[in-house]
């Protein structure tokens, strides 16, 4: 299973050589740089610990600033600890975006769009309640209470007003529609967990198919123009 941290930029649209229009989202994918390698033997697991962007010194702790100067690597703004059993790591090595490639299918994990605390009826969409007559009951969840076989208590995962999103969300099965090293980013057909600039993981599709979905080859813009 591949993995890696990237960073979600938005969505766009590319188009095939046939006119074919894909809807994609944007990910941003700088190298990863490996901090530590987890073992079967020491750890109990298989893993690799890696960082994400570099930033500045002097906003680490001493305690994050001991493993960037044990991995003798730059300080990085996200840590992160990614399944990679497909290659052997090295404590320095850097994961990079080429790992994947067009047609891959893969799952992309982050956290949700977070919206505060919801009512009922925006949450689940619950019916509103009658606006005439001289009704003043609208936006209420109405009665909890259990039909008369079965004790008066409100039963776990009862839908109910709470707070809504900021939770990590796996979308399965996206289809990698390309690859750019030259502008760090992987272009995912379909739309992904999270605002802009949040963090996602791009990792091996758990339930891929055996035929891998086909992919057109898009236009390149950047190729002269015939005349």
């Amino acid at each position: 299973m591949k993995s890696i941290v990237g960073r979600k930029m938005g969505m766009t649209q590319v188009f095939a050589q046939d006119g074919t229009m894909y809807p994609v989202t944007v990910i941003e994918v700088l190298p990863n740089t490996v901090l530590q390698v987890k073992t079967e033997e020491k750890d109990g697991y298989n893993a690799v610990k890696v960082g994400y962007e570099d930033k500045k010194e002097k906003r680490c702790t001493k305690v994050e600033l001991g493993q960037f100067k044990a991995a003798q690597c730059s300080p990085k703004y996200v840590l992160k600890e990614l399944v990679n059993d497909e290659a052997t790591y090295a404590v320095g090595d850097e994961i990079k975006l080429d790992i994947f490639k067009a047609g891959d299918v893969v799952d992309v994990i982050g956290t949700s769009k977070g919206r505060g605390f919801l009512g009922a009826i925006q949450r689940y969409g619950y019916h509103i309640g009658p606006k005439g007559h001289g009704s003043g009951y609208h936006r209420g969840s109405g009665s909890f209470a259990t039909n008369g076989r079965t004790n008066n208590r409100v039963h776990p995962g009862k839908k109910s007003a709470g707070h809504e999103g900021n939770e990590r969300v796996t979308i399965q099965n996206l289809t990698v529609v390309a690859v750019k090293p030259e502008l760090n980013a992987i272009l995912v057909k379909g739309a992904v967990p999270g605002p802009k600039k949040s963090i996602v993981v791009l990792k091996t599709a758990a339930k891929g198919y055996e035929v891998k979905p086909e992919v057109k080859e898009l236009v390149d813009y950047s190729a002269p123009k015939a005349e």
